[in-house]
């Protein structure tokens, strides 16, 4: 009997952070060809398991073995900017030797530095191209490169490396919709082993079977996200029958045993009423009551045990059922009345990007979408009109007090912990309180004092978005850069939700226009060289087929 060879490998693994908060304990796991999405909630383990498979991280126990090469893109891309592409697609080397090649320097040197490789420049070209990178060139340095295009020039790079094993981590994030329309046919094509992460339902519809960490183990259902959402609702429509089912049978086994005990009861009675009147011998009657006792026993104990059987199908079936915790954000009560100046733009011209000519205005409890193509300078906007940047010329002033989430989420101290954290931002908040609400963020107990540097990007986003809305004074016009970037699916809905009820100024930065369309945008703008009007239909073309 044959068996698909398997590239990946984890045996009891173990895994804590170095202050003791632990990820894995026990692990296993086995990765066979084809796209697996790696699915769970923030904070379960998936990205900490990537970094694990790709070596960035050293297991405390246990054994994992990877087959063949590994390429790793990370959720949170880093390039130095002053590298060339050609450096940073790994070519640099081969490619200048190929170069010296073709003016006549044939030397050893040279014809070892390209190998059997000669085509490189040809596959580098084709590789940019494919992920729509084609007019950048293999000359420019990377720092001239928006971030989403760094992430596919990333993604390029291990493309034309061909490793054995591909593992992307939320690589959809920061990505416009034509940028993450060329990653998903990137992953379709891909024909040897991947781990993927993703919140992305439109890429994780396009793996061959979903792996659901939870809990540190690792349930596999074969097919795309689709079915394993069928899946996952027949199992927990299932479980939760099981649990009416065992529910009755608890029911009845304390009935029954309370019938029982009702039985003996009037025996005990009878028997004491036949004693008083001594209508029988007192040998007789000492047998009698003894065997009545030991019937008795034996009847209450498997009357007891029945029931403690019922209990514990009841707590199997139980456990059977997700009720997954989930974040609850309670916004600050921050209305803002119609018509009230909340954002004035005036000539604003950023230090990169689009321009805002004339004045522009935000009035009352407006919900903004700022769409834009990669390193349309939608970043660059929202930071300048929140004072971190220096506008070239013009002005942005905020009439309201405003908070800014930004995409990086660097407003956190790494080496503080989240409760330290969110104190910076509301120092007149007591510990208790801070403890309190961050409980509706899910950082209870321990969880809120591990440092901010310990926590996945969900987490991460989660403690950024604590310290912003429990700042003093609460913000009435919020700003959010990729709010749903690094968030599992419940925890978009939660902030969806969130933001339906928030009766504040919204300015959010998105390409994800199904979440902009959930949480009732009221105008949306376009940046394509100038900040302009547009419409949810418009955004989809242009930014598809633009």
């Amino acid at each position: 009997m044959s068996h698909a060879p398997t590239f990946v490998t984890c045996s009891a693994l173990s895994f804590d952070w170095p202050d003791g908060t632990p990820v894995f304990d026990g692990f296993q796991l086995a990765v066979g060809p084809g796209r697996t999405g790696l699915i769970g909630l923030n904070g379960c383990g998936k990205s900490t398991l990537l970094k694990l498979i790709a070596g960035e991280l050293t297991p405390s126990e246990g054994q994992l073995s990877v087959s063949g090469t590994i390429g790793y893109l990370p959720q949170n891309v880093t390039l130095d900017t002053a590298l060339r592409v050609d450096e940073a697609l790994g070519i640099h080397t081969a490619r200048a030797a190929l170069h010296a090649i073709e003016a006549g320097e044939a030397t050893e040197a040279n014809f070892t530095a390209v190998g059997d490789d000669w085509d490189v420049e040809e596959r580098a070209v084709a590789a940019l191209d494919q992920l729509g990178l084609g007019r950048i060139g293999l000359d420019r340095t990377v720092g001239e490169l928006s971030g989403g295009e760094g992430v596919l020039l990333r993604l390029a790079a291990l493309l034309l490396a061909r490793p054995d094993v591909l593992l992307l981590d939320e690589p959809t994030n920061n990505l416009d919709l034509r940028a993450r329309g060329r990653l998903h046919a990137a992953v379709e094509s891909w024909n040897g082993v991947m781990v993927l992460v993703s919140h992305d339902r439109e890429l994780l519809e396009r793996v061959d079977q979903i792996a659901d960490l939870r809990d540190g183990e690792v349930r596999w259902y074969g097919g795309n996200f689709s079915d394993y959402e069928e899946m996952l609702a027949a199992e927990q429509e299932s479980a939760e029958r099981m649990v009416r089912v065992a529910e009755a049978d608890v029911q009845r086994q304390k009935r029954d045993l309370a019938d029982a005990q009702a039985k003996l009861a009037r025996r005990k009675r009878y028997g004491q009423k036949m004693s008083d009147n001594k209508r029988e011998p007192k040998i007789v009657m000492g047998a009698r009551k003894r065997a009545a006792q030991e019937s008795a026993g034996k009847h209450r104990i498997m009357h007891a045990e029945k029931l403690a059987e019922a209990r514990e199908r009841l707590d199997q079936a139980v456990e059977a059922v997700r009720d997954d915790a989930e974040i609850r954000i309670e916004l600050p009560a921050t209305q803002v009345p119609p018509g009230r100046r909340v954002l004035t733009l005036s000539d604003l011209r950023p230090a990169h990007g689009a321009c805002v000519p004339g004045e522009w205005e935000l009035r009352g409890p407006e919900r903004i979408a700022l769409v834009g193509r990669n390193g349309s300078g939608k970043t660059t906007l929202l930071r300048t009109i929140a004072g971190l940047l220096e506008p070239g010329s013009g002005e942005a002033v905020t009439h309201v007090p405003t908070r800014f989430l930004p995409q990086r989420l660097d407003v956190l101290d790494d080496d503080r912990s989240v409760v330290e954290n969110v104190a910076r931002f509301a120092p007149q908040a007591t510990n208790n309180l801070i403890r309190a609400r961050l409980a509706h963020f899910l950082f209870r107990g321990a969880r809120a004092d591990r440092p901010a540097g310990t926590l996945s990007g969900g987490e991460r986003f989660r403690a950024a978005l604590a310290a912003l809305l429990l700042a003093e004074p609460a913000p009435q016009l919020l700003m959010l850069d990729e709010p749903t970037n690094n968030l599992d699916l419940a925890s978009v809905g939660q902030l969806t939700d969130a933001l339906e009820s928030y009766e504040g100024a919204l300015v959010v930065a998105s390409h994800d226009v199904p979440f902009l369309e959930s949480i009732g945008v009221t105008r949306w703008l376009l940046l394509d060289g100038e900040l302009r009007a547009t419409t949810a239909e418009e955004v989809r073309e242009t930014l598809w087929l633009g």
